[in-house]
């Protein structure tokens, strides 16, 4: 098993930024290949965001958050963050982390095995 918590989240003003950390832990967390962040807005399907290649470090990132949103991982420490700048409302969303034991050529949130509960990322205009 593996848990993850994610921490991070709050209330801020377009153009701020914002870090979002997800800590993993459990039993089975050596064996975790793939993680990634995903969000939903109210009212609207989890979408992903972005996501990392556990061993080799190589990132996936969203059309959306390109160029504003940066995904990297501590492998120490089991930590994944997620850096998003120039933030817009359009960005507001509970966000979750997820991992899975799976390398996956395309990350997708149907392939994750493992979710946290989610962090309140709200952006005002």
């Amino acid at each position: 098993q593996v848990q993850l918590v994610e921490s991070g989240g709050g209330l801020v003003q377009a153009g701020d930024s914002l870090r979002l950390s997800c800590a993993a832990s459990g039993r089975s967390v050596s064996s975790i290949n793939t993680m990634g962040w995903f969000r939903q807005a109210p009212g609207k399907e989890r979408e992903f965001v972005a996501g990392v290649t556990w061993i080799t470090g190589t990132t996936e990132l969203a059309d959306s958050v390109k160029g504003r949103f940066t995904i990297s991982r501590d492998r120490a420490k089991n930590t994944l963050l997620l850096q998003m700048n120039s933030l817009k409302p359009d960005d507001t969303a509970v966000y979750y982390c997820a991992a899975a034991p799976t390398f996956m050529a395309t990350i997708s949130s149907r392939a994750m095995l493992y979710w946290g509960k989610g962090t309140l990322v709200t952006v005002s205009s």
